[in-house]
């Protein structure tokens, strides 16, 4: 009698463990379907405003992030190429056309510590708790250029108000920014609707003379970023500035 109760709580046990191994096999496949269905999701509202091969992912995610936050997908301009007068090209990374102005973003991915003063010409980001440490351009110099390219595609952006954001990504932290200019925002990616609502709050409705002339130039830029002779030429100006080639060591 024993042995046949023993061998009752065997099979029972057997049987539990079963139960509970197909439990979680199905509790797996709801949650990778769950994923599946919201990464599409996401891919369908993303191409509302951009392909998914432009620019970088982490301008995409910021894309996504908008869209989200209700944002019209129509008033979102990504990967612009801004034609200039001596036939070189502005590459900005998005700009928003809003109520009160237009917000242009700079997207940074960066690791480490960040440190940096609005006026100066170079930041610095330091890794491996201080060993290594790095220069990169103020992207707050950087973003400004790019706002008075734009500028000089209207008339009219001449009284309508920019507002420069610099949004940074990855495992970075803004150790010691200060001097940052008014109208421009300093932003990690978790916080950049901050700087948005900000603007948003804070300022009167911009004067737009013509809104549909604004759409115009800015989808534009956008269309000038199909072009892979405008990508190329857009690298090569670069590297022509940087000078690298001409320096033998």
């Amino acid at each position: 009698m024993e042995e046949l109760v023993r061998e009752i709580g065997i099979i029972l046990q057997e049987q539990n463990e079963r139960e509970t191994i197909l439990a979680l096999i199905g509790f797996a496949l709801f949650v990778f379907f769950i994923l599946i269905f919201l990464k599409i999701r996401d891919y369908k509202l993303l191409r509302t405003v951009t392909k998914l091969n432009r620019g970088t992912r982490s301008e995409r995610k910021l894309v996504l992030t908008l869209l989200k936050y209700r944002i019209p997908a129509q008033t979102i301009f990504h990967d612009l190429y801004v034609k200039k007068s001596n036939n070189k090209y502005s590459q900005i990374d998005l700009a928003v056309a809003t109520k009160v102005g237009i917000i242009v973003f700079e997207v940074k991915d960066f690791s480490g510590w960040i440190y940096g003063t609005g006026y100066k010409p170079q930041w610095t980001k330091v890794l491996a708790y201080g060993k290594k440490k790095y220069q990169f351009y103020n992207p707050i110099l950087q973003n400004d250029k790019h706002i008075q390219d734009l500028r000089k595609q209207l008339y009219q952006f001449k009284n309508i108000p920019f507002y420069s954001v610099i949004v940074f990504y990855g495992d970075c932290e803004l150790k010691d920014i200060n001097f940052v200019p008014k109208g421009t925002f300093i932003a990690k990616s978790d916080k950049v609707l901050k700087a948005v609502k900000t603007i948003m709050k804070n300022n009167e409705p911009a004067p737009y003379t013509n809104k549909h002339e604004v759409v115009r130039v800015l989808k534009e830029a956008v269309n000038n970023g199909e072009s892979a002779k405008t990508h190329a030429k857009h690298v090569e100006d670069i590297n022509d500035m940087m000078g690298k080639e001409r320096i033998f060591d």
